[in-house]
């Protein structure tokens, strides 16, 4: 593995190369890239891949990149044209690129704006709310969670946070009554320890959940596009964003191992099925 750091508009990339470029085969590297998750996540998923070259990155202020645009928010099209400048950097696109979570969503903003960067693209549970016919109240769930965070810390958000990525279905009356979660029942600490940069918990990433795709410059780009979700997401809220998000590519939502983080081993403390989901992601790429 080889480490770089590629200076962007606004920001210092950091990526990671495992194997070789130019490829030994011929065959595109395969880059993989989540947010707000950074490189870490991808340990196991690309372990099973020893015969591609992999490229995994950082996004702009999180892990080991870092930034200057003076701003905290993440945006699909900042994210887009920073791994546009990698696979420029590569200087061997096209490439296949499995996006997931956020980088999903970035992931289908690069291919609508660098058109010529991915071959095929596989769009794990991207969490687009407005494909949702319950944006709405979508939205507002997502800000009862950021509430929590920002008046009671880490631990109380990231329950809530479990509890909206657990609840199945629209979201109704039924949800907003529920009594927020303790966080000691999922292991996590109770007391506050101050900090209130998390990405996840925090409203940075609104921009790119709140993003509505250029669906019709997706459909006209060359790229090959597949919308996954894993089985054990089946009616969440990133399975019923990726459903939608497939019909309105026209596509059909292709099913994956695991749950949402299905493709990880102990990296982020809920595994998945990384070794089944490789073998589908492999099947899938073709």
């Amino acid at each position: 593995m080889t480490t770089h750091h590629l200076g962007t508009d606004g920001a210092t990339i950091v990526f990671d190369v495992h194997g070789r470029v130019p490829t030994a085969d011929g065959r595109p590297p395969l880059v993989m890239i989540g947010s707000p998750m950074d490189a870490t996540g991808f340990t196991s998923l690309a372990s099973h891949f020893p015969d591609r070259t992999v490229v995994t990155y950082d996004p702009r202020g999180i892990g080991r990149s870092t930034r200057s645009d003076g701003s905290e928010e993440q945006r699909p099209e900042w994210s887009a044209a920073d791994v546009h400048a990698v696979i420029a950097e590569l200087g061997v696109g096209p490439v296949d690129l499995f996006g997931s979570s956020g980088g999903a969503i970035n992931a289908l903003a690069l291919v609508a704006a660098y058109p010529d960067d991915v071959a095929t693209l596989v769009a794990h549970e991207p969490p687009l709310i407005p494909v949702l016919p319950d944006a709405d109240r979508a939205v507002e769930a997502g800000e009862r969670v950021e509430k929590v965070y920002m008046e009671r810390g880490w631990g109380h958000g990231m329950a809530a946070f479990i509890q909206l990525t657990s609840w199945q279905g629209e979201f109704t009356d039924a949800y907003f009554a529920q009594d927020l979660p303790d966080p000691a029942a999922y292991g996590m600490p109770t007391e506050d320890d101050g900090s209130r940069d998390d990405p996840l918990l925090s409203d940075s990433s609104d921009a790119v959940s709140g993003w509505t795709p250029d669906f019709d410059a997706v459909r006209a780009a060359p790229t090959r596009v597949v919308i996954a979700a894993g089985v054990e997401s089946k009616d969440t809220l990133t399975w019923r964003t990726a459903a939608g998000t497939a019909d309105a590519l026209g596509e059909e939502l292709v099913v994956f191992p695991s749950h949402h983080g299905g493709f990880m081993g102990g990296e982020l403390g809920y595994p998945g099925e990384p070794e089944a989901f490789a073998a589908r992601l492999r099947e899938v790429l073709g």
